[in-house]
């Protein structure tokens, strides 16, 4: 991999322990990766606590960077294990809020944690896209918008948590072209986020055509400029295989990080060094695998650090 487009790979990431993990009856209704039948599954919250820990010893075995912050109490946050979708943050200094669906997922957006990584890193802006969700137009982070960081452009598959205006509206003040596009279940319900079903870096990408709609796919396969472009099945994309990230350890390696169960539909690739995480529970549970628990530092680190 050349070394410019190293800029564009996270070196660090934040993530969200959890207290209160469970089932979000809000999110249920557009979110088909989501389990119902909970029955059978016990201590959730505190299993959901066990795969975090885990997760992180394993990020913290391949020397990769992770803020770690934990889930405060009251109120209660089924999803703040989920912080990519509140939140992005961009080399320039940019930090975007984003509108959240979900009442209850309002509640992610934490002031303090803004405040720890101003202390951290430089924050030049913040942009509060928050207030749309007065009018109940949502755009979910990097749930909702999947980018490409090389080539300055952005991926979106419309959605009720994914509005196509506040996608533009995004993208222009990023200067990134968006690209927007429909994506269907097979039973016709539209792909909650874009990220389930494709990830870029420029190191490995992945796509699942076959949920993209007939007519967009062109558009979309015209914007991708991927050296390694994985092409997933529905399937695959049902075991999490498109919510993958690529990130730089601190010997400036690549490494793809996925779970246990994403990986196992794969193929072997030789792009990245993997990283599997076994998270079974936030899966089955949330919904979101493991791309869903990480946001992205791309902030530049205050001198005093």
């Amino acid at each position: 991999m050349k070394l410019e487009n190293k800029v564009n790979i996270a070196q660090s990431l934040l993530m969200v322990r959890p207290i209160a993990f469970g089932p979000n009856p809000e999110t249920a209704s557009t979110n088909a990766f989501q389990s119902r039948d909970i029955k059978n599954v016990q201590n959730i919250d505190l299993q959901a606590i066990i795969e975090f820990n885990e997760m992180i010893n394993v990020l913290d075995q391949h020397s990769i960077e992770v803020v770690i912050i934990d889930d405060t109490d009251s109120p209660i946050k089924p999803d703040a294990i989920f912080p990519n979708n509140w939140m992005s943050t961009h080399p320039d200094g940019t930090v975007i809020l984003y509108p959240m669906m979900a009442k209850n997922r309002r509640y992610e957006r934490r002031a303090d944690i803004i405040t720890l990584l101003q202390k951290m890193y430089v924050i030049n802006d913040i942009y509060d896209l928050s207030h749309h969700e007065s009018s109940n137009h949502f755009l979910e982070g990097t749930g909702s918008i999947v980018f490409d960081h090389a080539n300055k452009t952005a991926f979106a598959a419309i959605s009720e948590r994914t509005h196509p205006q506040i996608f533009i509206e995004c993208c222009n003040t990023l200067n990134y072209e968006p690209i927007t596009f429909r994506a269907y279940h097979e039973d016709g319900l539209p792909i909650y986020h874009t990220n389930v079903l494709m990830h870029i870096s420029p190191v490995i990408s992945a796509i699942c055509l076959e949920l993209i709609h007939q007519d967009d796919r062109k558009k979309v396969m015209d914007a991708l400029h991927q050296n390694q472009l994985l092409h997933l099945t529905s399937q695959q994309v049902h075991d999490f295989a498109g919510n993958m990230l690529c990130v730089l350890n601190d010997q400036q390696l690549p490494h793809l990080i996925g779970s246990e169960r994403a990986f196992s539909s794969l193929d072997s690739q030789d792009s990245c060094i993997p990283v599997e995480v076994c998270i079974p529970t936030i899966e089955y549970i949330g919904g979101g695998s493991a791309r869903c628990m990480m946001t992205e530092l791309y902030l530049p680190e205050q001198n005093n650090r």
